[in-house]
């Protein structure tokens, strides 16, 4: 008798944009056909549907006991770290008997960083790497933690590829901007600049800050700007997932908590050490205050 593995739990963040709802929701179905030995499901975590309950719902119904939930973001911010493991832990108590681990963000992981070269040639079209700064935008966070995240990506891409230098800059919640961040390179000496959104799908914020670049393209005919695409649903993103799920299934988690806002007292977020986790919903796609339950109210990573 051979025992059946844990399916496969993706969360996602959500958007308000169909395309990139629908390319989430393409990814998981791809996934189930490349491995049709696991039981595959994914929801969001807010903004799409399906919901990530629902989506537990459906394993359970399909006679899943064991999953392995592996959040479909790049960084560790307050949905990886908090709003996920509740509405995991509100869907075990819903689904008495079923049993989950839980795994890592994906990071900035070799495989990422070369789909990321990837977009950044089909960009270039032959143009010498040593012209060309890179700006890898972020999607922004209240949280320092994902933030550094982004830096660290920026600086493997920029090692031992040939670029001028490699920037960061975000879309929302954090400094710089993306308008800010072309400033910067551009008295950095920049000629040519390829503005690389570090986004998994097309969606509301990658849209914008393809727009933002083009406004300050047009405003600053000196400097060639060129703006590249998102990850998208690559080979290497499903390998990577595959991977993450295997890790959460063996244990072998590696969390980076070092940094980690809740747990460790930086400067500025103090008060956020301790809090306990509870899911919410965003409104929007954009950096905005809310509340959580038990009276506390900050601004939320995205």
């Amino acid at each position: 008798m051979t025992t059946q593995p844990p399916a496969l739990l993706i969360a996602g963040h959500g958007t308000r944009d169909e395309a990139g709802a629908e390319a989430f929701r393409d990814f998981v179905k791809e996934l189930g056909r490349r491995h049709p030995e696991l039981p595959v499901a994914g929801g969001f975590i807010e903004l799409s549907p399906p919901p990530l309950g629902e989506a537990v719902t459906e394993l359970v119904e399909r006679g899943v006991r064991r999953f392995a939930a592996v959040p479909l973001m790049l960084v560790s911010a307050g949905h990886a770290k908090g709003d996920i493991p509740a509405a995991l832990a509100r869907e075990k108590e819903r689904h008495p008997g079923v049993t989950y681990t839980y795994g890592r963000p994906l990071g900035p992981h070799p495989a990422l960083l070369r789909v990321l070269e990837r977009r950044l040639d089909e960009t270039l079209a032959g143009t010498p790497r040593e012209d060309v700064t890179v700006l890898l935008v972020g999607r922004g966070s209240t949280d320092p933690d994902a933030n550094a995240e982004v830096c660290k990506a920026a600086r493997l891409l920029w090692e031992g590829r040939g670029y001028a230098g490699v920037e960061t800059a975000f879309v929302s919640l954090a400094a710089p901007d993306v308008p800010s961040g072309l400033d910067r390179v551009a008295r950095l000496g920049a000629r040519r600049v390829v503005v690389l959104p570090y986004f998994l799908f097309t969606g509301i914020l990658p849209d914008r800050v393809r727009r933002q670049t083009e406004e300050w393209a047009a405003a600053h005919p000196e400097v060639e700007v060129r703006s590249a695409d998102v990850i998208g649903p690559e080979p290497e993103l499903l390998d990577l997932v595959m991977e993450r799920y295997a890790e959460a299934v063996a244990g072998d988690l590696r969390m980076n908590c070092d940094s980690c806002v809740y747990r460790i007292a930086l400067p500025g977020f103090e008060d956020k050490v301790g809090l306990p986790q509870q899911p919410h919903f965003h409104p929007d796609d954009d950096g905005h205050g809310h509340h959580h339950h038990g009276g506390h109210s900050h601004s939320h990573a995205h």
